[in-house]
């Protein structure tokens, strides 16, 4: 029973956002957060899965440690004209009991739009 939940924030001016907030027990399979704007890049995606924080990357940080390829560490960074883009996610679901937080900190100016999509499913 795999759903998609969509959260967005336009425009994006700095500050912390909740994208997409799950209540468990559940099953995260995949998200994907795209920034549209903002030259920097240091917006900051945060996954936290049962108060335990899983992903805490920025933009930046995610293109210049090499993350653009595909890779078991559960991040691939991707980038087209004016679009910034995490993709998310393992070779198996993660569980989450009571709750799972997808959020960004825009630290930079000029962020048009950040959309997140999350993967999940019930765990029963």
């Amino acid at each position: 029973d795999p759903q998609r939940t969509q959260g967005l924030k336009a425009p994006a001016s700095r500050g912390t956002y909740s994208l997409v907030s799950l209540k468990g027990p559940g099953l995260f399979l995949s998200a994907n957060v795209s920034k549209q704007g903002g030259a920097t890049g240091i917006s900051f995606v945060k996954l936290d899965i049962d108060n335990r924080n899983v992903v805490n990357f920025s933009f930046a940080a995610a293109r210049n440690v090499g993350l653009g390829a595909p890779n078991p560490y559960g991040i691939q960074f991707l980038t087209g004209i004016g679009v910034d883009s995490f993709a998310i996610g393992w070779p198996f679901p993660l569980t989450f009991k009571r709750s799972l937080k997808l959020s960004v900190v825009v630290n930079e100016t000029g962020v048009v739009q950040i959309v997140a999509n999350v993967v999940h499913a019930s765990s029963g």
